[in-house]
């Protein structure tokens, strides 16, 4: 007998006396509520920031999270003046930008993720992924319970860019390093309230 047969016996043998009573899934997720607290504790999970705010609040609180950025980028449609520049034609010559301020299509609160549909505020994919620091709007309503029902509200249609978190890797040495494939850092603000 070769190794190989004596390993698939050994596997035969022990399904003889498996147990093949089918096994309940459950599938409370699939009526869950948005839990805006549970998205919250997910982003910050990530190592991404999370501040909450009402609609009037919202350009100081934009202004506080950009912190010390000199030149900021502003795609057509954002909701709310902050000042910032236009995106440029060219992808190089978003590297000269600091920062990037959009909003988002929804948020998942399973998972803590943000996806960008690159509607109006959202600008082209390479805007949330160049410049190092992302600021991303997120009206409270735009919230959805899981994967699930972010897929069924999004339009397949339309490009899309799901995000955890600021960019990590851990390929050298397992040691984490953020800022290597997209923004250091990621601060999602959270609009009650709409925006």
């Amino acid at each position: 007998m070769t190794a190989r047969e004596e390993i698939l016996a050994a596997v035969r043998g022990a399904l003889r006396t498996a147990d093949r009573t089918e096994a309940a899934v459950p599938r409370g997720y699939r009526t869950a509520v948005a839990d805006v607290g549970l998205f919250a504790e997910r982003v910050v999970d990530y190592r991404a920031t999370l501040t909450r705010c009402t609609a009037a609040e919202l350009p100081d609180t934009i202004r506080a999270a950009l912190g010390p950025a000199r030149k900021v980028l502003v795609p057509a449609g954002f909701p709310v003046e902050v000042g910032g520049s236009p995106p440029p034609a060219t992808t190089a010559e978003l590297a000269e930008f600091d920062a990037v301020v959009t909003t988002a299509a929804l948020g998942i609160a399973t998972t803590g993720t943000i996806v960008l549909d690159h509607g109006p505020g959202q600008g082209r994919r390479a805007l949330s992924l160049v410049p190092d620091v992302h600021v991303c709007v997120l009206r409270e309503d735009r919230i959805v319970p899981g994967v699930p029902e972010a897929v069924a509200a999004l339009d397949p249609a339309r490009p899309q860019t799901w995000i955890s978190g600021p960019s990590a890797t851990s390929d050298i040495e397992l040691t984490r390093v953020e800022g290597v494939h997209g923004p250091r850092t990621l601060h999602i603000i959270v609009v009650s309230g709409g925006s």
